[in-house]
C-alpha cells in the first residue's frame, strides 16, 4: 500500500507516517523503483496502535517501551499497567493544573468592568 492509503485507512497524516519512521515507532518502509514507500497490513496495524497511543497522550518514549513488550506475549504485564497508571496521575495532575488555570482566568475576566483599555482590569493584572 502507498502512504496514502495507509494514512486514510489508520487516519494518520502523510507526513506524520514518515515521522514515526523516522523516530524507530515504525520499520523503515520498503520502497518501489519510483522510491515510494509501500506498506503492509501489519505496519497499518502498528499505526493504529500508535495513534491511539498518542490519543492518551502517550509519549513516543512510552510508545517505544509497549511496542517492545507487545513482541513478548508471555511476559507479565505489570510494566503496562505501571506505565498506565503513571501516564493517569499525570493527566489528574494536569487537570488540576488547568482547574486552576481557569480559575484564574474566570477571576481576571470577571474582574473587569471598564470599556476603555486604560481602564482594563486584566490588563493592569497582568500587569501587577
Amino acid at each position: 500500500m502507498k502512504i496514502s492509503t495507509v494514512a486514510g485507512k489508520c487516519g494518520v497524516p502523510a507526513k506524520t507516517i514518515r515521522y514515526y519512521e523516522q523516530a524507530g515507532l515504525l520499520r523503515p518502509a520498503k520502497r518501489g523503483i519510483n522510491g515510494y514507500r509501500f506498506y503492509q497490513n501489519i505496519d497499518v496495524e502498528r499505526l493504529i496502535f500508535i495513534r491511539r497511543c498518542r490519543e492518551l497522550d502517550m509519549s513516543l518514549d512510552h510508545i517505544k517501551a509497549l511496542l517492545e513488550v507487545k513482541q513478548n506475549p508471555e511476559a507479565s504485564c505489570s510494566g503496562v499497567d505501571k506505565m498506565l497508571a503513571e501516564q493517569l496521575e499525570r493527566v489528574r495532575q494536569r487537570q488540576k493544573e488547568l482547574a486552576e488555570l481557569e480559575q484564574s482566568l474566570s477571576e481576571m475576566v470577571s474582574g473587569c468592568c471598564s470599556d476603555q483599555i486604560k481602564d482594563c482590569g486584566i490588563l493592569k493584572k497582568l500587569q501587577s
